[in-house]
């Protein structure tokens, strides 16, 4: 067991089949050191509950963080799918996080937390990363909250 899978059973933690993508596209796309993934949404929680619609009329901002935590655990589960093993990641470089919401709603920011967090709890300081997070008006599925990533990986890896 890696470092980062002890991690994630230490937080309680298991994580799903790396979800596949929905159209005619790759999952992640690696150069270099580089990890490109591909935007992924929210999976159904342990306890089976589903998210969708707009943050702000459909669900709460905490509704939204959990949704926006179980599409970073859908993203750490691509990354094992792209590379592996998890302790190939140096670095969380950058998130863009994308939430359904109306044009008068601001805190996407509070959303994307959900999954920024979970980064540290995960990564610890290899998890800290830049993000964007914007709002859209509608996104695949009626989904809450979609997030691409970028990854740095160990050379070696």
């Amino acid at each position: 067991m890696t470092n980062v899978e002890k991690r994630l059973a230490q937080l309680g933690i298991d994580l799903p089949e790396a979800p596949s993508p929905m159209a005619n596209y790759v999952p992640g796309v690696r150069t270099g050191n580089l990890l490109y993934l591909s935007g992924v949404g929210p999976a159904p929680s342990a306890d089976g509950k589903k998210y969708s619609g707009k943050v702000d009329s459909d669900l709460t901002v905490e509704e939204g963080y959990e949704a926006a935590r179980l599409v970073g655990i859908n993203l750490i589960a691509r990354i094992r799918g792209e590379v592996g093993d998890l302790d190939k990641v140096k670095r969380i470089v950058k998130l863009l996080a994308m939430v359904n919401s109306s044009p008068s709603f601001t805190r996407q920011p509070a959303v994307a937390n959900g999954c920024s967090d979970l980064l540290v709890e995960v990564f610890g300081d290899k998890g800290r990363h830049a993000r964007s997070a914007v709002g859209m008006s509608a996104l695949p599925n009626d989904i809450p909250v979609e997030i691409e990533m970028i990854v740095e990986l160990d050379d070696q890896a």
